[in-house]
């Protein structure tokens, strides 16, 4: 008898787990509770066998309870990741990490292609895995400055304009020597086309993208610009 009693109290016990407690209001664990209810009944009834059955209707129901609440945890998770992620990438986006991160970008958007799969397929886990992982893909992203696609002549007496000059600024190609690169794309707008050494102030030079590096706009020297970086 004592036997019987050890079970249904253990059976009891795991039919009344309560797990997280804002999914504890669910079919599962309203049958778990109802069980659990009538089998205390027919255990004081001296009803045993009733009471064991009906205990194991109760454990079996708090079973399925919870999980469907590590169900739902791991959605909310998941949901709380990918909104993380989605709202990565959007900022990515707003300082143009498509174009000055390419890489970065697309492995965070492959990542979060990879989560709404996971997450369609209910592996919650696997889409916050995924998610956290298109979150890790933009941590070296940062809004730069693009570097200047054209460039005003100035004149020699205050700033020394040249070819090798202006080729060895940061903003244009941090190195003198690569220098022909301007004259070749903005020769047939010099005076003499075969004579490098004039040009004149007021010329709109074009800044020719060597490593794929993103070029906007006429250079400002009011703004902060990044150094030319061809490995970048």
């Amino acid at each position: 008898m004592k036997k019987v009693v050890s079970i249904i109290a253990a059976l009891l016990f795991a039919g009344s787990l309560v797990f997280a407690a804002s999914y504890t209001d669910n079919t599962y664990q309203k049958l778990a509770d109802e069980y659990t209810k009538q089998a205390e009944a027919a255990m004081n009834a001296g009803q045993y066998d009733k009471s064991v059955e009906l205990a194991q209707k109760a454990a079996e129901n708090a079973a399925l309870s919870k999980s469907y609440i590590d169900m739902m945890l791991a959605r909310r998770n998941a949901d709380t990741e990918m909104l993380k992620a989605k709202n990565k990438i959007a900022w990515a986006e707003s300082i143009s990490a498509d174009k000055n991160f390419p890489m970065a970008y697309s492995a965070a958007k492959d990542k979060y292609a990879s989560a709404e799969t996971a997450y369609g397929s209910e592996d919650y886990a696997a889409a916050a895995d995924y998610a956290k992982q298109s979150v890790s893909a933009l941590d070296g992203v940062s809004k730069i400055t693009p570097l200047p696609e054209y460039y005003i002549v100035r004149p020699w007496s205050e700033t020394k304009d040249c070819f090798w000059n202006i080729s060895g600024r940061p903003y244009i190609y941090n190195n003198p020597l690569l220098w022909e690169n301007l004259y070749q794309a903005n020769k047939s707008n010099i005076p003499r086309p075969d004579d490098p050494n004039l040009i004149l102030p007021g010329m709109k030079m074009k800044i020719p993208s060597l490593a794929g590096e993103i070029r906007e706009g006429v250079y400002d020297p009011s703004k902060d610009y990044d150094p030319y970086d061809a490995t970048r």
